[in-house]
């Protein structure tokens, strides 16, 4: 081989090693903007439902919006992560699954519409407080240590998820 081809195959070399790692960094990117999304749209609006339930049933369900807001909160953001995890291909399929039967099992409960809060029966606040049970069943409540760990999450949505389907069989 000669000098020149040599000089060229290292530097095609080179760009290839580069053009690799560019890959990989982005990668690794679109999983953290996933994880950060799972952890900041849905298990902390998960924790803070159970927070809200909490003290609405110890002040007599005062304000029961507030745990029908929050509940929509995290039904959107369920949808957000599932919609961005598909777009980015950073969601396994059992994973989609598990955040689908969740959001369907989560969406049973009463939520605001636009413009119109809901009305709760007492039926519903006793539902209410029994999500809050299984939401600290599956390690998802106020004062329990919780991980950022995607992995982590997922099996704490898929507990959660077949708790609440075991009250509604």
């Amino acid at each position: 081989m000669s000098k020149k081809r040599k000089l060229l195959f290292r530097i095609s070399i080179g760009l290839n090693m580069l053009l690799i790692a560019v890959i990989a960094w982005g990668y690794m990117k679109m999983n953290f903007v996933n994880e950060q999304i799972l952890q900041r749209e849905v298990q902390q609006n998960l924790i803070k439902l159970e927070g809200i339930i909490v003290n609405q049933s110890e002040d007599n369900w005062s304000a029961p919006n507030l745990a029908t807001t929050e509940l929509g909160d995290v039904l959107n953001g369920i949808g957000l992560s599932i919609t961005t995890g598909e777009k980015l291909g950073t969601l396994s399929s059992s994973d989609k699954e598990i955040l689908n039967h969740l959001y369907n099992k989560l969406n049973q409960y009463p939520k605001d519409e636009f413009y119109r809060f809901s009305d709760l029966t007492e039926e519903d606040k006793e539902n209410f407080e029994e999500l809050r049970e299984n939401l600290r069943n599956a390690g998802l409540g106020m004062n329990i240590q919780v991980s950022g760990n995607m992995k982590y999450f997922i099996n704490q949505a898929d507990k959660l998820e077949k708790n609440i389907k075991a009250l509604y069989k």
